[in-house]
């Protein structure tokens, strides 16, 4: 009778262990399970901004993005507005000069360089002098970045239409672009670096019948 009494005493001391065990268990994967979730909810909470509106008096939130996946879109925009920049022309030594200034901004002075090239040649003058207009469309930008600096294709379609005649090139340019930080100047933080003409030549040209 005793020793029936000890091994029921026995096995119920094995079954609250191991039910303890098991309580134990659950207990340290719920804390995981929850920690986990609190911080999930962390950071979704920060990819959240919220931004007062004076004019409605109310908050719109807004969702934040990781800016590292902005780069090559941010890239792009660079490349483009230094390009709309640095080949629009009007027939205005103060408009001209605003321009390229900006668009010295957003390279090194390789862009400078050929500036100097363009100065040289009265390139500037002659379009003052003619009363010309040259604009550019820029069809595609190609932007490599497996290569350290990432490297840069852009091809475009450039205009210039005088009294006389409208002529329009094909413009293909290289480079590369560097990361340096932002400024009102520079807001996108790239500098497009070691910039060539790669080829400038004239698709077609429409002479104006009345000249």
């Amino acid at each position: 009778m005793i020793f029936y009494s000890l091994k029921n005493i026995d096995s119920s001391f094995k079954m609250t262990k191991t039910t303890t065990f098991l309580v134990i268990i659950c207990s340290a994967i719920v804390n995981l399970l929850v920690v986990n979730w609190a911080f999930s909810e962390v950071a979704k909470s920060r990819e959240r901004i919220y931004v007062l509106d004076p004019r409605q008096g109310f908050v719109n939130s807004a969702e934040s993005q990781d800016p590292v996946q902005n780069r090559p879109i941010e890239a792009r925009s660079h490349v483009r507005q230094f390009h709309e920049l640095f080949f629009t022309l009007s027939p205005d030594a103060d408009a001209i000069n605003s321009n390229i200034r900006r668009a010295l901004h957003l390279a090194d002075r390789s862009a400078y360089a050929y500036y100097n090239d363009l100065l040289e040649v009265n390139y500037y003058n002659r379009i003052i002098s003619t009363n010309s207009i040259q604009t550019i469309i820029v069809d595609s930008i190609s932007i490599n970045f497996d290569y350290d600096p990432p490297q840069v294709m852009t091809f475009a379609t450039q205009t210039l239409a005088r009294q006389s005649n409208v002529t329009t090139r094909m413009l293909i340019t290289s480079g590369e672009l560097e990361s340096v930080q932002r400024s009102n100047n520079n807001p996108h933080g790239f500098l497009l670096i070691n910039f060539r003409v790669v080829r400038n030549e004239e698709v077609s040209i429409i002479r104006n019948p009345n000249r």
